[in-house]
């Protein structure tokens, strides 16, 4: 494997966020180049009844929807038993997608700082058409080629690493609410060779990313993913780094990236706070034929809950450019309304924590990850009993705008969910929220980074919120070398 920086990778990581790039001098350079860009990548998508879809099956018995393959994922009925819930038991349509795919971001040294490749990428459920994704997005349905497609472009960098460096490799999980037991591989690998640049590609330093997560429905779900498991977090950081003067914000956010500097729970009174909510919680989830569920109705085309709320499953058409596929049709989730996904975040002794929640969702593997302290579509619980309503939503809400630290509409997965958009919220407190709630604990941000080098610690929404929050440090600290 040919020889690689010495330096070490979180010190490299944290000066790549406080580094122009060599391919965009200017960020208007970079919106300029993704304008070009979506000229050439088109997407129609179109609305169709789920009974038009082609090459997608319906079960006689169960109403199930699964490709005439029986690749890429099957749409399904879920049961759910959770006696301790608001809503002791309920049924719901899910996505079944058993396969791991690969979310890779391929990263290499221009002038000795580190650069990302990222791919502007349209989906089908994108709002907004083009947005930035990993260098590779790719079921193994996808990169199999089951589609009889082109193949997927860098894929090899991420199925052989052996010449390479590889920085973070780890499966996680993705929407419990609406996958059942999904999961993909994240992988940060390292080049130091030649790497062909080609169409609908550019390389971003992480100070760049950083400041295009502030783009509202810009960074899509699998980058921030993807970009959460990168190790931020490391010993001397506070050292390194100096805050702008007078912000106390910033010099909290850097300590809070040095396991140096403390926390309020030791991590192994934190992992052990997390088995001790996945032992103690009492919740079934059994796969049930998809014509059977209560309170959903299949008409118009599309499966709907009886009160219009929650989602619909919809089909659509696509054609697309720039794909490795120039048309299909497929089944969608739609979700109805916009959701607030926030943490809130406090300075304990000097040091940044965020609260976060051990939340039970039917679809994970484990049981219960950790999410941010609000994760929900607030008009929804308007249909359910009042103690439903999730705690802290009202604080959230309320949070004057001096508090307010990162506030975006950001677009999750686009391949399966259609339109699906989530308000991301960084909030500061002085107050202590958690305080008597088992279920919620203070967490610092090198804490969140040791669980994310592991599996199923953090849910997606939480590791979303955690690559916000690492680039709140951009416009916030200084290297101390170039002072």
């Amino acid at each position: 494997m040919p020889a690689l920086s010495l330096q070490p990778i979180q010190a490299r990581i944290a000066e790549s966020t406080l580094s122009r790039g060599t391919q965009f001098a200017q960020i208007a350079d970079f919106h300029r180049w993704l304008a070009k860009t979506a000229e050439h990548a088109y997407m129609n998508v179109d609305r169709i009844a789920l009974d038009r879809l082609i090459g997608w099956n319906h079960d006689g018995m169960t109403g199930n929807i699964g490709h005439q393959s029986g690749k890429f994922f099957t749409v399904e009925g879920l049961k759910v038993s959770f006696p301790e819930s608001p809503v002791a038991d309920w049924t719901q349509p899910i996505i079944n997608q058993p396969e791991v795919g690969i979310l890779g971001i391929l990263v290499k040294e221009f002038d000795g700082v580190l650069h990302c490749l990222m791919q502007a990428k349209n989906e089908p459920g994108n709002h907004n058409g083009l947005q930035l994704s990993p260098t590779v997005q790719a079921t193994r349905s996808n990169y199999t080629r089951v589609h009889q497609g082109r193949p997927v472009p860098y894929l090899d960098y991420f199925r052989d690493t052996s010449r390479h460096g590889v920085i973070a490799d780890v499966r996680q999980s993705e929407q419990g609410s609406w996958f059942y037991q999904k999961r993909n591989r994240n992988m940060v690998v390292e080049v130091t060779e030649d790497v062909e640049l080609l169409d609908g590609f550019c390389w971003l330093t992480l100070g760049q990313v950083h400041e295009l997560l502030t783009v509202p429905d810009l960074m899509n779900m699998d980058a921030r993913t993807v970009l959460s498991c990168m190790p931020f977090s490391g010993a001397g950081l506070a050292r390194t780094f100096t805050p702008n003067v007078g912000d106390g914000f910033g010099t909290s956010l850097i300590r809070s990236c040095d396991p140096a500097e403390g926390a309020l729970h030791h991590t192994d009174d934190i992992l052990s706070w997390i088995t001790e909510m996945r032992s103690r919680v009492d919740v079934h989830a059994e796969r049930t034929p998809l014509n059977g569920l209560r309170r959903w109705h299949h008409a118009d085309g599309k499966i709907s809950h009886e009160t219009g709320r929650f989602f619909d499953v919809i089909g659509v058409s696509v054609e697309a450019g720039g794909r490795e596929v120039g048309g299909w049709t497929q089944p969608m989730i739609e979700p109805v309304g916009t959701g607030i996904i926030a943490f809130l975040v406090k300075q304990i002794d000097g040091v940044l924590h965020a609260l976060v929640h051990a939340r039970v969702e039917p679809g994970y593997a484990d049981v219960v990850e950790l999410a941010p302290t609000v994760q929900c579509t607030p008009e929804n619980y308007d249909h359910l009993p009042a103690e439903a309503r999730p705690p802290f939503l009202d604080e959230v809400l309320g949070a004057s705008p001096d508090r307010i630290r990162f506030d975006t509409v950001l677009s999750e997965e686009g391949g399966r969910f259609f339109s699906a958009r989530n308000r991301y919220l960084i909030i500061e407190t002085d107050g202590d929220p958690g305080l008597g709630r088992p279920d919620f604990r203070w967490v610092a941000a090198h804490q969140l980074g040791e669980l994310l080098r592991h599996s199923y610690y953090l849910n997606v929404q939480a590791r979303s919120l955690s690559a916000c929050l690492h680039s709140l440090s951009t416009t916030r600290t200084t290297l101390l070398a170039q002072r």
